[in-house]
């Protein structure tokens, strides 16, 4: 292996490889190739402390060392994170465990039923693959174990999907949440859906949860679709975020006989949502105000639906803001001001503007959370 002339293509083989060995995925068939096949290209059968050994002499040889605030060599998380641009990686890790601690420990967690990672607010699509499933990885180590793990494995394509929510049972996810498939959206009838989606599950160890976020992915999944769906074993609910609560109703009304749930994917709707039969929420403002949330969700339980109501009014103008109104950017920025991490966005998203923020604070602030 000596004078190996390094390249992006190598050391990305290099990485995957890596990958497999801490998935126990050896073998697998991945877009890729196998790991016989990096083996192959590498020369033969070497141990997997010589092949990272290597990966680390190339990303040296692609990256100058760099220091960092102690004065510490930075080349260990370099050959880790893949060769990635180290100004990324200085100002955009992944998940630290202690800051993942410490946004529990501000949480009512007692009344979560678990968490979901990897959804539309955990910024999946600007993340590699190994970056999707290092995220769940930490999350597992970090949280509570009595707590439920859903991971979002949704990708473009059925094959890819199908190995992203192997992989996310691998490292400890309980359920996999499945985002429709969209580039091609003219195309994903309800045949396309269904077909995808029954192959997806029934490959899956994990039970599927279905994800139709009409906002980001410009399709919704059909009712009908939902309910041809809710019929698999291994298709345990929906998370719905378009909004619309007669969509709710009707599936709530069409599956009840189905081991199926229907989860609000919002708080703005979560009272009406719960009105109507549904069981639960996947909601971004949690991330904040997880404990207003879950009084809400006890509210409608026990009926209490006067104080659910006026509840619910002060947390529509908070979670539109960190939706529809500032997105993820106005998630972070509100978890910084709550004492949690918010952190940077991944490039191509934007920091908030000075005018921005003063209207997101104004949300907060006039509904009394600020």
């Amino acid at each position: 292996m000596a004078g190996l002339e390094p390249s992006p293509e190598l050391a990305a083989l290099c990485m995957r490889m890596t990958h497999w060995e801490s998935t126990g995925a050896i073998g697998s068939k991945t877009e890729g190739g196998s790991y016989q096949q990096l083996l192959a290209r590498l020369g033969g059968i070497a141990p997997k402390e010589a092949i990272q050994q290597k990966t680390k002499d190339i990303c040296l040889k692609m990256f100058p060392v760099v220091l960092d605030k102690h004065g510490k060599e930075m080349c260990d998380e370099l050959w880790y994170w893949g060769g990635k641009n180290l100004s990324e990686y200085n100002t955009n890790v992944l998940v630290l465990r202690e800051r993942m601690l410490s946004h529990q420990a501000g949480c009512d967690i007692a009344s979560l039923a678990g968490f979901v990672v990897q959804g539309s607010t955990g910024e999946f699509p600007f993340l590699t693959s190994s970056e999707r499933l290092e995220v769940v990885s930490r999350v597992r180590q970090a949280m509570p174990k009595n707590k439920l793990l859903i991971a979002g494995s949704g990708c473009e394509s059925t094959q890819a999907t199908v190995e992203m929510t192997v992989s996310m049972a691998q490292v400890g996810a309980d359920a996999a949440m499945v985002v429709t498939p969209c580039y091609y959206r003219g195309r994903m009838s309800s045949a396309a859906l269904i077909h995808h989606y029954t192959k997806v599950a029934d490959l899956s160890p994990i039970p599927v949860v279905l994800y139709s976020v009409p906002a980001n992915t410009g399709l919704d999944l059909p009712v009908d679709t939902v309910v041809t769906l809710s019929q698999h074993p291994n298709i345990a609910g929906i998370k719905d975020s378009s909004g619309d609560v007669t969509r709710i109703g009707m599936m709530v009304h069409k599956t009840k006989r189905q081991d199926f749930q229907v989860l609000a994917g919002s708080a703005g709707f979560l009272l009406a949502s719960y009105a109507l039969g549904a069981v639960g929420g996947v909601c971004a403002l949690a991330n904040v105000l997880g404990a207003q949330v879950c009084q809400l969700e006890r509210l409608c339980l026990t009926g209490q639906w006067e104080d659910a109501q006026k509840l619910q009014h002060r947390l529509i103008e908070p979670n539109t803001a960190v939706t529809r109104r500032f997105g993820i950017p106005g998630v972070k920025k509100t978890m910084d001001w709550f004492g949690y991490h918010g952190g940077p966005c991944r490039a191509p998203l934007q920091e908030l503007s000075p005018a921005e923020e003063e209207a997101l604070r104004m949300d907060f602030t006039s509904n009394g959370w600020l």
